[in-house]
């Protein structure tokens, strides 16, 4: 018998799906899906690898406490910082910067719906 797969890693939000997908699409660069528009319930992304896809789905109640699940990002083709300064750009807010002296940490940033997740050092850092 064969294991389960992720087949997506979902959050729910309280505004409009599609804006939150756009975000992580950019951020990402990876599409969102044709058939996703404004003021739809739900929102995908896929990943063109065969990973899971990220879904976006809308919910009515906030966000009680803390993300328990977050993603870690790891740049490529940017330092950390850059990465930063590019998410923050793109919508994004600073909760923690975590960087150590020696370069080693992270810095938490969250969505714009207060998704929180990490940018780990980037391969060029």
């Amino acid at each position: 018998m064969l294991n389960p797969v992720i087949r997506h890693i979902t959050f729910h939000c309280t505004g409009d799906p599609y804006d939150l997908g756009l975000f992580w699409s950019e951020l990402l660069g990876r599409p969102l899906a044709d058939d996703d528009k404004p003021g739809d319930p739900e929102a995908l992304i896929g990943d063109p690898a065969g990973g899971p896809g990220m879904l976006f789905v809308r919910v009515d109640e906030g966000k009680p406490a803390e993300s328990r699940v977050h993603l870690d990002l790891r740049p490529q083709g940017r330092t950390r910082a850059e990465e930063v300064e590019r998410a923050i750009g793109l919508g994004a807010t600073l909760v923690a910067d975590r960087t150590r002296p020696d370069g080693r940490g992270w810095v938490v940033l969250a969505d714009p719906e207060g998704n929180e997740f990490c940018v780990e050092r980037g391969e060029l850092d």
